[in-house]
């Protein structure tokens, strides 16, 4: 089927308007359904920190405050401005940015033959002279570095390909650079960028001068921990105006804060004393969580007026900022915030609820009729699956693929009874654990706490065996379905995804579908 991304595009904006709103955690709308199945609608996950993210940008919004994306590259002086005396140590934590040397490469006689060797074609004076413009307008940065490939193939009139074995080969200078860095930094702190921002519009707009930012900071930490991540988001906002004092920066935390769900609040003195805020300004905020009782979610403190002369910021400014991570973790419970922020590099961690999810049926019937034929079979066994053997019970008559067809349930041996003992155990999922049991006072906690999967033997094996005869009915002929001992999943029709299984294995927990089922259920043509 090919696949039209407009036509997609169009029903999933139709689709989504009508059913956004519905509130199941599955939506397959009727113009999608079986057009597009690996298109399927579902509410999709959000990512903890991405949602972190969203909700505060939403309550600064509400706040008045104007969103701003502040500079990332910082120059290693502006540092110095910034942070005095401790730039020094400042600098120990930052990353320096770096780059490859566009090196001056010649062509000598030698090099034009070895061209000439892997090409097939002399190289002539005209196809020399252009690809010596080539190489010199790379080196002027006259074109990017993965332009060069394309380039050189121009100026020699071979394939690409061709020009990677050349300068693999021909030209070892490209292997041999080795990176240099500059004066230039990645932003430590989300306080470079304002400094510079506010250089250039605290006189040229309305006091007070509300903003912030939610963006990424980058330090380089010397390992990675459950606490340290080497780039992170900072919630990080300014008040610039004539009358803002430390009051403006405890207003600012409780408003934001609150929208989180923090109801108390307790400002101390930071004990770090950043130099780019005045003495005794520095504060941590502690806030009370329903859930989590007192945590530090962030700081604040008002710039130092001899860092912002270095501007020529001549206005007290108060600037807040926060760690989203750690808020996330906060709000998520998370205990390492390498998997809460990079989850797809770690084993997933599955509820019973979706392992649940994950068990199905290997075969089922694909006609309205076989279903109903199903419902039947499971109405006349279940009533009767004490009775004694020898028995046999009419489940259903009916019409499939043209043939009419009776369908018995049956237990031809004697001594013993139309069921076995395990045919209506029912599939549970508790504590990562794929069980069937009964009904009975043994599991009765297994039944009370587990997750149920709908799934009983007695069901997946009569939808095994309405779809093998419909397949028989199909070319006109009677079959037998049994299922006598169920030691594994295929044995009673039960089929569990991949990674269901893989977290199963991986993790220990129990896989046990284990039991006498001895169900036989048969199919006769009627004439």
């Amino acid at each position: 089927m090919k696949f039209d991304i407009e036509e997609f595009r169009q029903r999933r904006k139709t689709d989504f308007e009508g059913a956004w709103h519905a509130g199941p955690s599955v939506i397959t709308p009727p113009a999608a359904a079986g057009v597009y199945p690996r298109y399927a609608y579902r509410r999709a996950k959000v990512h903890p920190i991405f949602d972190t993210i969203a909700r505060l940008r939403a309550a600064y919004l509400s706040m008045g405050f104007d969103e701003a994306m502040v500079p990332v590259f910082i120059d290693e002086q502006d540092v110095y401005r910034q942070f005095g005396p401790e730039a020094a140590a400042v600098l120990d934590r930052v990353y320096y940015v770096g780059g490859l040397p566009r090196p001056n490469v010649g062509i000598s006689r030698e090099r034009l033959d070895a061209i000439a060797a892997i090409t097939g074609t002399p190289v002539d004076t005209a196809t020399e002279e252009k690809l010596m413009k080539c190489l010199h307008g790379y080196k002027k940065g006259k074109f990017d570095g993965d332009d060069l490939t394309h380039e050189m193939s121009v100026a020699l009139k071979v394939d690409d390909g061709v020009v990677v074995h050349i300068l693999d080969s021909v030209f070892p200078e490209f292997k041999e650079l080795a990176p240099e860095s500059s004066r230039t930094t990645l932003r430590s702190h989300m306080t470079s960028g304002w400094f510079l921002s506010l250089a250039q519009m605290w006189d040229k707009r309305p006091m007070p001068i509300r903003m912030f930012s939610v963006d990424r900071c980058f330090r380089r930490e010397q390992e990675e921990d459950a606490t340290h991540l080497r780039t992170y988001h900072s919630a990080s906002c300014i008040v610039a105006g004539e009358d803002v004092t430390v009051d403006e920066g405890k207003a600012v935390a409780e408003a934001l804060l609150s929208a989180f769900g923090f109801t108390e609040f307790r400002f101390q003195p930071d004990e770090k004393r950043s130099k780019y805020y005045m003495p005794e300004t520095q504060t941590e905020v502690y806030g009370k969580h329903p859930v989590h009782g007192w945590v530090e979610v962030a700081t604040f403190g008002i710039y130092s007026p001899a860092a912002l002369a270095e501007y020529g910021v001549g206005v007290p400014v108060m600037n807040l900022g926060m760690g989203v991570e750690r808020l996330a973790m906060v709000l998520t419970e998370a205990e390492d915030v390498r998997r809460l922020s990079f989850a797809q590099l770690f084993p997933p961690v599955y509820s019973d609820t979706e392992l649940a999810k994950a068990v199905g049926l290997r075969e089922e019937p694909k006609t309205i009729e076989g279903r109903r034929a199903v419902e039947a079979i499971i109405a006349a066994a279940t009533p009767n699956a004490a009775v004694k053997s020898p028995c046999e019970f009419s489940a259903w008559t009916g019409e499939l693929y043209g043939k009419k067809v009776e369908i018995t349930v049956s237990e031809p041996e004697e001594n013993s009874t139309l069921l076995g003992p395990a045919a209506l155990n029912e599939v549970f999922v508790r504590n990562g654990a794929v069980l069937g049991v009964p009904d009975n006072e043994k599991f009765a906690d297994v039944r009370a706490e587990g997750v149920p999967t709908g799934i009983s033997f007695l069901y997946a094996v009569a939808n095994l065996a309405v779809a093998r005869i419909e397949e028989a009915a199909r070319l006109g002929e009677e079959t037998s379905v049994q299922v006598k001992m169920s030691k594994h999943p295929s044995d009673v029709n039960l089929k569990i995804e991949e990674y269901a299984m893989r977290y199963i294995t991986d993790n220990k927990r129990k896989l046990d579908l284990r039991g006498p089922v001895f169900m036989t259920v048969s199919s006769r043509i009627v004439e």
